[in-house]
């Protein structure tokens, strides 16, 4: 059996859950073909240990795609990350209390990694499922960045496609949101089409400054 793993990220920040693992959680086992299954693993909010883990992981795992997922505040859709950036610039300290400010991701790594998904096909499925979707031409700064610069870096040159998404979060949150279920099947739809999909098309999907 082929391995797509999946991540997402404890609590952070004093939230009780964080709706990145609450909704990889329940994708853990889902076949995406009769012999590629997905494969759930759950991140530390922490600088010193997230990548590691992921890293760890893929060791052990072997998996053919990897995607992490992390929580986007204010973020209202299913948002398929573009671009990972070598800065760490955390406005609060992780769970570990650390808070690098102004400091490289990797000590004399480029500068930034692209996503080696399809992600403008992902966003047009994720769409057609009825669901809000965009490409994100920012990860941020914080332990989502982190996670996504080293994991491009690790994979750089492999065959193996790997990329980050980040999801709403909850309508208890008080802030823009999406409800579980719905996160859930975005990120199925997503998921699905990151594997079927092996050129991406061209869609728009940028930015006017």
């Amino acid at each position: 059996m082929q391995i797509v793993l999946l991540t997402g990220f404890e609590p952070f920040d004093n939230d009780r859950v964080n709706p990145s693992w609450e909704a990889v959680r329940q994708l853990d086992g889902v076949l995406l073909s009769e012999n590629v299954q997905i494969v759930a693993r759950c991140l530390p909010c922490a600088f010193a240990t997230a990548a590691e883990s992921l890293l760890r992981w893929i060791h052990e795992l072997h998996p053919v795609m990897v995607i992490a997922t992390g929580l986007g505040p204010g973020r209202s859709d299913i948002s398929i990350e573009r671009i990972a950036i070598n800065v760490n610039d955390a406005r609060i300290p992780d769970n570990l209390g650390a808070q690098p400010i102004d400091t490289p991701v990797l000590d004399g790594g480029p500068a930034a990694y692209f996503s080696t998904l399809p992600i403008k096909s992902m966003v047009r499925a994720v769409r057609e499922a009825g669901i809000a979707a965009s490409v994100s031409q920012t990860a941020g700064t914080f332990v989502c960045n982190q996670v996504f610069y080293r994991l491009q870096h690790a994979l750089a040159g492999s065959a193996v496609r790997s990329g980050f998404i980040h999801v709403p979060g909850l309508p208890e949150s008080g802030e823009p949101s999406m409800a579980l279920s719905t996160v859930v099947e975005g990120l199925r739809v997503a998921v699905s089409a990151a594997w079927q999909t092996h050129v991406d098309i061209v869609l728009g999907g940028g930015q006017v400054s």
